[in-house]
């Protein structure tokens, strides 16, 4: 295992690396909290696809894939369909806001307040997504050095927060795209191929599993539905999407780099069902089906390639934990904090606000690693982060950029009844239920109706002001100057 310590460490030490050269950019609030608003295509959809494929959408995704075969894929295939109806439908809209999180764009749309309940809402999302993704350290940790699971959290997690608070999203872009070129060799390139070689092939693995394993809607109707309202939904809204959408050139940038990001999520999502239906073939009593993954690469890969596969575990895990966690900073901060104490004050410069915004990812990284460490499920977790999210927000968010109609009291309504209706039929059902997520969004959407028809309509110099800004065209809305270095 020499060679493969050396690989992982390797690469570990780059990423830190990575952090500190991201620090030299970041000198103004937009370079540190979305990159200065200037990736171009190529990095827009590297880093887009690494942070929407994270530790679910690797180890899980494989580990559906051993329990229902290729229809596993569903899962990691309905957040590509997310990110792609994001990109073609809404991205280009979203990029020309020019603002930093959902919540300044609810306040924006609805001329009010609207945006500080959907704050503490996006910010409990952002929070869990951190968690869950961190809670998975400790299994590739554990397959790697044997780790306590306590020990791998804090290892994995201060590695995370250590190059996102020095850096901030420049340090997290870099990062990604190495994760996302990591990922692609290790996952796509060598564990693919190999797995199914290792199973004999495709017509072996047909031979020896029921056909139920290839039937593509295999993993039950009612579960896809749910998937798509979760996944899919989510990805319309999540801060931690929203926040790499800002960092785009230019809205065609966000448009077809979201696009291509978006294929490859689907491209992933049929590799890892693969990767699992054939280590079904190969270990077909395994006690978990997330032990998938790991028994997979830790049995059949060689030296060297099983070190550059963990570091692609690890590289899906990094690329999401480090995106919620600059996303539940920019909450917490933007939205929470600086409504709390009235905003930014005039004479705090562009210096102080790095400062304040890297204060934040490293006080919110270590409420990360302490509630990770607390908690076990991290299936539960990310069930409990979506619904809270697709429940309380997707109604006000999507409302606000299709229906005029919509008012700052119809979209307060919507997050607090859904969000509301999410945690009581979590507490009643289960939290991993479906009903929470069907009867929350029903009743969200119908708090948001029957409230907005009810109130007085929006401010017609608030829709103008915001249509001047969905078209890019705000007379008021100032350009960041670009640095000369860059």
């Amino acid at each position: 295992m020499a060679v493969d310590y050396t690989v992982i460490v390797v690469y570990l030490a780059g990423m830190l690396a990575m952090g500190w050269w991201g620090m030299r950019r970041a000198k103004s609030k937009s370079e540190f909290l979305v990159a200065g608003r200037r990736l171009g295509p190529t990095m827009y959809s590297g880093t887009m696809a690494a942070i929407v494929l994270g530790g679910a959408s690797t180890i899980g995704g494989v580990g559906l894939g051993y329990q229902y075969g290729l229809s596993g894929a569903w899962m990691v295939f309905t957040i590509g369909l997310g990110l792609l109806a994001l990109s073609v439908f809404f991205s280009a809209r979203i990029a020309r806001l020019k603002v930093y999180t959902v919540s300044e764009m609810l306040d924006l749309r609805y001329g009010g307040r609207a945006g500080v309940i959907s704050g503490l809402v996006m910010w409990a999302y952002t929070l869990m997504l951190a968690v869950t993704s961190t809670i998975a350290y400790a299994t590739i940790f554990d397959v790697l050095f044997d780790m306590n699971r306590t020990v791998a959290i804090v290892l994995g997690g201060s590695i995370v927060v250590a190059y996102s608070t020095l850096g901030g999203m420049w340090s997290i872009t870099l990062t990604d795209m190495v994760q996302f070129v990591v990922k692609t060799i290790g996952v796509l390139l060598l564990l693919l191929p190999i797995a199914v070689v290792k199973a004999g092939g495709f017509s072996e693995m047909k031979a020896k599993l029921p056909t139920e394993y290839f039937d593509p809607l295999g993993i039950g109707g009612e579960t896809i539905f749910t998937y798509v309202l979760i996944y899919t939904f989510g990805m319309l809204i999540g801060q931690d999407i929203w926040q790499r959408v800002f960092t785009a050139r230019s809205d065609k940038t966000a448009k077809w780099g979201g696009t291509v990001a978006g294929t490859y999520c689907l491209v992933y999502a049929l590799a890892g069902a693969v990767i699992g239906t054939a280590a079904k073939v190969l270990y077909p009593k395994l006690g978990s089906p997330d032990d998938a993954f790991a028994t997979i690469v830790k049995d059949e890969l060689p030296v060297g390639v099983r070190g550059l596969v963990l570091a692609a575990a690890l590289a899906a895990v990094m690329s999401t934990s480090s995106g919620a966690l600059i996303a539940c900073a920019t909450v917490a901060n933007n939205d929470i904090w600086s409504r709390l104490r009235g905003a930014v004050r005039p004479d705090e410069d562009a210096h102080d606000e790095v400062k304040g915004n890297r204060a934040f990812i490293l006080i919110m990284g270590l409420a990360v690693i302490g509630t990770a460490i607390a908690l076990n499920n991290v299936v539960e977790a990310l069930t409990v982060a979506y619904n809270l999210l697709v429940g309380g927000l997707l109604v006000p968010i999507l409302g606000g950029l299709l229906w005029r109609r919509g008012t700052a009291q119809g979209a307060l309504a919507s997050v607090v009844v859904g969000g509301v209706a999410v945690i009581t039929l979590m507490a009643t059902h289960g939290i991993l239920a479906n009903e929470p997520v069907y009867y929350g969004l029903l009743s969200s959407l119908a708090a948001y109706i029957a409230v907005s028809l009810m109130t007085k309509p929006t401010d017609a110099a608030v829709l103008a002001a915001w249509r001047e800004r969905l078209a890019g065209r705000d007379p008021e809305l100032v350009s960041e100057p670009v640095p000369a270095h860059q």
